[in-house]
């Protein structure tokens, strides 16, 4: 466990607040968690778990806020939530496994075309088109689900844009996608937490630290994005993805 001084302990609290400030609408606050936590000198599996600990605070707040709103879909990730569980569980489990170092690039490319599809439809998720699910479209919600929940507990980078994009092509607008999405994340993220205290990497005292500058900024951020609207969190997301493109290809010439 690291030492706490106050220096640290209001260095964690701010990028813990500026991490949730963008997580809490379109994902991507672990381009900002994970290098702070790295300059603790945490080493780097006790780095991913801390932050899969704040980022579950960060998470749980925002889904509230979302569902207090009226900006999730209950009855819909109810019964995605536990796909998403599942397959965090067997992603974790596949790290030991399996090498990460062949998703990047592949990662890169599907991000890319999350963005571009998302700059050609300017009107994409302005209003919900969204009126339940045929059967096809519930199997694929179902295989989607299970599917990044999976990639969450295995890789992570871009879960939010993936889980947003997803619902979004189901029909709805950017902000009921946005909480639908933060429901899903913090069912992978549960799983994770669960994964790394089995594996006694988790430093709590950092993690509790951080988690409450999320909670803060999870608060002002899905506030923020449930009154300003599309308009708010179209480009965010836009904008959050453009830069996850960027660290990855950035690790990759790396």
């Amino acid at each position: 466990m690291t030492h706490l001084t106050f220096d640290m302990i209001a260095f964690l609290l701010g990028a813990g607040f500026l991490a949730a400030f963008i997580d809490s609408s379109v994902g991507g606050g672990g381009l900002v968690s994970v290098p702070a936590l790295m300059l603790t000198g945490l080493p780097l599996p006790v780095v991913l778990g801390t932050n899969k600990l704040a980022a579950c605070m960060s998470v749980m707040t925002s889904s509230w806020s979302f569902f207090r709103s009226g900006n999730i879909r209950g009855r819909l990730v109810a019964v995605l939530f536990p796909l998403s569980f599942a397959g965090s569980v067997l992603g974790a489990w596949g790290v030991k496994h399996v090498p990460t170092w062949f998703l990047r690039p592949l990662v890169v490319v599907l991000l890319a075309a999350v963005l571009i599809y998302t700059l050609l439809k300017k009107e994409w998720g302005g209003i919900s088109t969204y009126r339940g699910l045929s059967r096809n479209a519930a199997a694929a919600s179902v295989i989607t689900a299970f599917g990044i929940g999976l990639y969450d507990g295995f890789f992570g980078p871009g879960t939010g844009s993936f889980l947003i994009f997803a619902f979004l092509m189901m029909g709805f607008d950017f902000v009921t996608a946005a909480g639908n999405a933060k429901v899903l994340n913090l069912a992978s993220n549960l799983a994770a937490v669960a994964a790394f205290a089995l594996m006694h990497s988790i430093d709590y005292r950092s993690g509790l630290v951080m988690g409450a500058g999320m909670i803060a900024g999870a608060l002002v951020g899905s506030r923020l994005a449930i009154t300003r609207g599309v308009a708010y969190v179209r480009p965010l997301f836009i904008g959050v993805t453009v830069v996850m493109i960027g660290k990855l290809v950035w690790d990759l010439i790396k």
